[in-house]
């Protein structure tokens, strides 16, 4: 995917009222990840390129995965209102192939929320066709470490 391609997508995506994440760390490496409300949920994007690639030339079964776990854990954190969380466990189950130069759309939902768990999942799709589905469970913490 070429830089001109990865412009379009990108034009593409503000022109649907999606805005970039300010990423850190590892997640700057994966993204940039896009993120927008409707109808007061949460939805997340990611554009594939080819750094996203595995041998075959497919998106990488641990993008999809990565993407899954912190948009389902941004919403948990947004939703509770609590700023610091961590990954308990993730179910990750791959429907279908992603293709590089696809948009993955997240949109993430509580199923469950108690005073120290929050239990979530997500559908990762491509042009409403599901690739991955995720459900996880997220600890609330008292501070970052």
């Amino acid at each position: 995917m070429d830089r001109e391609m990865i412009d379009k997508t990108a034009a593409k995506l503000k022109q649907d009222g999606w805005t970039i994440l300010e990423t850190t760390g590892f997640m700057h490496l994966v993204g940039p990840l896009w993120e927008r409300k409707i109808d007061g949920h949460y939805e997340f994007a990611l554009a594939t390129e080819d750094k996203h690639h595995n041998r075959r030339g497919m998106v990488q079964g641990g993008v999809m995965m990565t993407f899954a776990d912190r948009t389902c854990g941004m919403t948990a954190r947004y939703v509770s209102g609590k700023e610091f969380m961590a990954t308990v466990q993730l179910d990750t189950h791959f429907v279908e192939a992603g293709q590089i130069g696809d948009i993955l759309i997240s949109r993430p939902r509580v199923v469950r929320a108690t005073r120290s768990l929050i239990f979530m999942r997500t559908e990762v799709t491509v042009d409403d066709r599901c690739v991955v589905m995720a459900n996880g469970v997220f600890k609330i913490l008292r501070g970052p470490g």
